[in-house]
């Protein structure tokens, strides 16, 4: 593209972080140069393998995401035994449960309370 009479690089176009993005995206794609220097339209290959880089990139953050849902999902368990626990503890010392069916009763009281 020409501009005031210099010619400028389109890639010098592209708003924000876009050209560093670009640039090690294409530094990565040159992993597979023996690849997309054998087809007919070199560029459009050169996407090609561009665009599987993005893939196996989402994929990793994919796998990363994965990891962490399941952490959070351990501690938010933790969170509502502990819920749980405490609700259990405070009822029973508040009714002063101590017979079997005292207990039970403790029990529902806890069970509609987790549902809040």
């Amino acid at each position: 593209m020409v501009l005031f009479g210099e010619e400028k690089d389109w890639k010098e176009f592209l708003c924000g972080n876009a050209q560093v993005e670009l640039a090690e995206l294409i530094e990565r794609s040159k992993q597979h140069r023996c690849a997309y220097m054998q087809a007919d339209d070199v560029k459009v290959a050169q996407v090609w393998c561009a665009l599987t880089e993005v893939s196996r990139q989402l994929k990793k953050v994919e796998e990363r995401l994965s990891k962490a849902e399941v952490a959070m999902k351990g501690i938010a368990e933790i969170g509502t035994l502990a819920k749980r626990a405490t609700l259990r503890e405070k009822v029973s010392e508040l009714l002063k449960a101590k017979g079997r069916e005292e207990k039970e009763e403790v029990e529902k009281i806890v069970d509609v309370l987790m549902e809040f």
